[in-house]
């Protein structure tokens, strides 16, 4: 006798996702996360450069400003990179995922008179599409009946400072460290230190750069669940700091408020790291539907 596996699926209307992308695009763009707000409140208490402290001091009145006035966080209101976690008891009606993603983030930006940074045609004609359309969009499908969206705006100076690197295996812990510090002392002040450093490691070569964006919007103070991983992060922020490139690269004790690393089973052949590094305006909004 057959059992009865019917699965009963929630519906969400694809206006319902327009309206809630919109709302977290301005939200995002001028209210910063608390998380990061604490860290950039620790760092100032702790910078032992004189400068470098007056340098958080200031980005925190900023902080202030734009919450207050409802005005941007930074000019640079970014690639819209969306975080969408579709659970698999979901059905959207009235339209694509897709579609009504992108429509929530023309409305965000043209509603909320955000910057347009996004153009047509990279290498060539390069014509702005107006909108900061069309937006980035990860999907992953997850157990339940949510959907869960996490909007990141990532601005130019820090997303340009991307590195992708494939290592020979037994360059190890050792091998990564390198690497990343290599990349955050080139990078300089161009990424808008004190930074949130998303390390990816494993994987492919295109999984272990999602990895790495994906590491950056973990709240600033959650540590990995995996306790090597834990300890690794540790040690990479220690290092990382000191460097001494500091809050906007004026110099001090403070390059990053976190370094967070996400990993994943790979290839006996393979070690890919990837290193996306994050402004010290680590915008995010989160929503669940």
């Amino acid at each position: 006798m057959a059992s009865d596996t019917t699965t009963h699926l929630r519906e969400i209307h694809a206006d319902e996702i327009t309206a809630k992308v919109a709302e977290l695009c301005e939200q995002a763009a001028h209210v910063l996360p608390d998380d990061v707000v604490a860290g950039l409140q620790r760092a100032e208490r702790s910078e032992r450069s004189p400068l470098g402290k007056q340098v958080l001091i200031e980005l925190l009145e900023n902080v202030d400003i734009a919450k207050r006035d409802r005005i941007p966080l930074c000019q640079d209101t970014g690639t819209t990179v969306v975080m969408a976690e579709v659970g698999q008891d979901v059905h959207i009606v009235g339209g694509s995922l897709r579609d009504a993603i992108n429509a929530g983030v023309g409305r965000g930006y043209t509603e909320g008179y955000l910057r347009a940074s996004i153009v047509d045609h990279p290498f060539s004609t390069r014509v702005n599409t107006k909108n900061n359309t069309p937006a980035v969009i990860h999907t992953e499908i997850v157990p339940g009946d949510r959907l869960h969206l996490t909007i990141v705006p990532k601005g130019g100076g820090c997303e340009n400072m991307t590195k992708f690197q494939i290592m020979l295996p037994g360059r190890g812990k050792d091998g990564i460290t390198e690497f990343v510090l290599q990349t955050i002392e080139e990078s300089g002040g161009n990424p808008c230190p004190p930074l949130v450093v998303g390390v990816g490691v494993g994987g492919s070569a295109e999984y272990a750069m999602f990895l790495a964006k994906k590491a950056i919007t973990r709240p600033v103070g959650e540590e990995s669940a995996d306790e090597e991983t834990r300890q690794f992060e540790h040690e990479l922020l220690a290092k990382v700091n000191a460097l001494g490139v500091g809050p906007q690269a004026v110099g001090g004790s403070n390059t990053a408020l976190a370094v967070n690393i996400e990993t994943y089973p790979t290839h006996i052949t393979s070690l890919p790291v990837a290193v996306n590094l994050q402004c010290h305006s680590a915008r995010s909004k989160h929503a669940e539907l």
